[in-house]
């Protein structure tokens, strides 16, 4: 049960309720208990070439892709080296530093450095599940049942982490006495109050400066402990991946992705900076807001504009209703939340991907054909690469359309679309980017180009298992003994590993093809041709078909009979698509005996089958009557 209301004012009651405890299990955006985490791998591309050969870390390197610099370790930024250097600028600020990938002859490739992404992710699931495993109360490990962390891949070297439902696990399991109030249904009730003064903050932690209103002094409330428990996790998640794989990362924890992607920024390298509820405006106030997603562009340059200013801190003064004066309310309210550290997105794990991009910024711009299309090779194997990660050549997935965006004073796009009937590989990928820039240079100022992109997206779904149509068809076995479940018959039923396919011998021709005598009239036939109505089918002759077995023995495997009106064979199961065959072919010739008698107004005695007639007489075919010799009805 939760605890009753405070009789005594110097009781106090946590600002948070039951309810936002319960949002925090979920991982819901509502509940301000939230806690999300982003981790940052340091220098990523730099770090795979150092794990690889073994470099000091104190050794400066810097991964080049032609004369331009990828990435560069932070053993070598205090040379002054980053990437907007060339790989000889960089050599002349320090001769010491390790340029890999000299790619004068040969393309770059990033699969080792995906190769490496998809281990430490790996690597960060498994030591998440950690979490909660030793849980060994009954009632404890019911209410950690099915807690896991959601991860979403932001890219090659980053991840997102929702941290919720495993921070609420491990609240249950620290603080027993929130357990109780969770099963109350007056879910509104506020929490206790933790029953701790002073947080063990683990130093390694950078903790924001608190707001301006706020104090370390003041006792902290369960967000707090919150962001103390999730420090706690992605300290864990980041030492099994040093301890695993020699990699150092980043990370920023609080209550969003926005504050946490900026937190992993804040102390690099491998620190961990924690925003806690009670310093996003302290913390939020110092960064301009055209470093926030989706501010950085054309939206950040007219609010810029607007307001004349980039500083969250100013912008803040500015109410609601004027930034509608300005904005669409859509617009307005986003952005007067999210400087106020209000981001409700949420952590979303990806299952497939729906575009891929490889691009290049030029400094200085390059001038040529040449100089793009070395760089068209280098996308079209970037890309070449990830599809087949993503199960192109298993024929999963695969692209419809590639997007070729090119940029000097303004930019420009191109896309075609990708032949479905070829098959995707690099040679493939790049010849249609080159036919593209080729359309861009035919327009003219092409150069100097100071971007250039290239891209593959629309992606569809393959055949799994390359599964055509027939593979949805009954046939063979599966289709013998379906039909004996609705029509019952005499069968010989043979050996399994005799049995042969059946061949596929144009069913659906053979309905509408002349048989070789009695009715082979064709539409093209003199009219002056006299019809004669068709004799009456016998009983058809049972046959068996089937091949001498080892012992010379000869096994049935598919019963046949002859019809005694074409003196066709065909397999049993045939004999209802054969007889209706008959059946149409007698309407057929009857309707143009009709139209021939109308058209020459002398009506003759109307002549059909038997069967014809039979089913005329009962109304069509859909009648009840008897069935004619020759005929079954079907079991429905």
């Amino acid at each position: 049960m939760p605890p009753d209301p405070p009789t005594s004012p110097d009781v106090k009651l946590s600002r948070y309720t039951y309810r936002q405890l319960q949002l925090l299990r979920q991982g819901s955006t509502a509940t301000p208990l939230r806690a999300i985490a982003h981790i940052d791998l340091d220098a990523f591309y730099a770090q795979c070439e150092m794990v690889r050969l073994g470099t000091p870390r104190d050794t400066p390197l810097a991964v080049r892709q032609w004369d331009s610099l990828i990435a560069v370790n932070y053993a070598a930024r205090p040379s002054g080296i980053n990437r907007m250097v060339t790989a000889a600028e960089a050599r002349k600020l320090c001769p010491n530093i390790v340029l890999q990938h000299n790619i004068k002859t040969d393309k770059v490739s990033l699969d080792p450095y995906r190769a490496e992404s998809r281990k430490i992710l790996k690597t960060m699931k498994e030591s998440l599940d950690q979490w909660g495993a030793d849980a060994t109360e009954v009632e404890l490990q019911r209410q950690m049942q099915g807690l896991s962390a959601g991860l979403e891949k932001a890219s090659i070297d980053e991840v997102f982490i929702d941290l919720s439902p495993l921070v609420f696990g491990a609240l249950l399991q620290r603080y027993p006495e929130l357990r109780a109030g969770l099963q109350d249904e007056n879910r509104d009730a506020e929490l206790p109050r933790p029953p701790t003064t002073a947080l063990p903050w683990n130093h390694e932690d950078c903790l924001v400066d608190l707001d301006l209103q706020e104090s370390e002094e003041d006792d902290p409330d369960w967000d707090d402990i919150v962001m103390l428990l999730g420090a706690e996790i992605v300290r864990s998640v980041r030492n099994a991946v040093w301890e695993k794989l020699n990699y150092t990362c980043s990370a920023g924890i609080a209550r969003n992705k926005m504050l946490a992607k900026l937190g992993s920024s804040c102390n690099k390298p491998n620190k961990q900076t924690v925003v806690r509820n009670r310093a996003v405006q302290h913390f939020l106030g110092g960064y301009k807001f055209t470093q926030i997603r989706m501010l950085g562009g054309k939206l950040g340059d007219q609010i810029t504009a607007f307001f004349g200013t980039e500083q969250v801190s100013e912008l803040l003064n500015v109410p609601l209703e004027q930034l509608r004066t300005r904005l669409d309310d859509h617009t307005a309210t986003w952005l007067y939340a999210i400087i106020r550290g209000d981001d409700r997105s949420e952590v979303n794990p990806r299952t497939q991907i729906k575009s891929m991009l490889s691009a290049k910024s030029f400094r200085p711009s390059i001038e040529s054909m040449d100089q793009a299309e070395k760089w068209l090779h280098i996308f079209a194997a970037d890309i070449y690469g990830r599809l087949v990660e993503d199960g192109v050549l298993e024929n999963r997935r695969r692209p419809r359309v590639i997007t070729l965006h090119h940029r000097t004073a303004q930019s420009r796009s191109r896309q075609i679309p990708i032949p479905a009937s070829n098959a995707i590989d690099e040679n493939m990928l790049f010849d249609l980017a080159r036919n593209l820039l080729r359309q861009v240079v035919a327009e003219g100022q092409t150069w100097p180009c100071s971007n250039l992109s290239l891209s593959v997206g629309s992606f569809e779904d393959g055949v799994g298992k390359n599964k055509a149509i027939e593979g949805f068809l009954v046939r063979g076995d599966q289709a013998k003994s379906l039909d004996q479940l609705t029509t019952p018959r005499e069968t010989i039923e043979p050996p399994p590993a005799e049995k042969k396919r059946k061949v596929d011998d144009g069913d659906i021709k053979r309905f509408f093809a002349m048989p070789s005598h009695a009715d082979s009239s064709t539409p093209d036939e003199p009219e002056s041709r006299t019809l004669q109505p068709e004799p009456e089918p016998a009983s058809p002759t049972k046959i068996l078909t089937g091949e001498a077995s080892s012992d010379g023995q000869f096994e049935s495997t598919v019963p046949q009979f002859i019809c005694s009106r074409c003196s066709k064979s065909f397999p049993e199961h045939d004999k209802a698509e054969h007889d209706d065959w008959h059946f149409a072919k007698d309407l057929a010739i009857q309707d143009r005996q009709d139209a021939r008698n109308t058209q020459n107004n002398q009506p003759l005695p109307r002549t059909s089958s038997p069967r014809a007639s039979s089913v005329r007489g009962r109304g069509g075919r859909g009648g009840r009557g008897k069935p004619e010799k020759g005929q079954r009805r079907l079991a429905f």
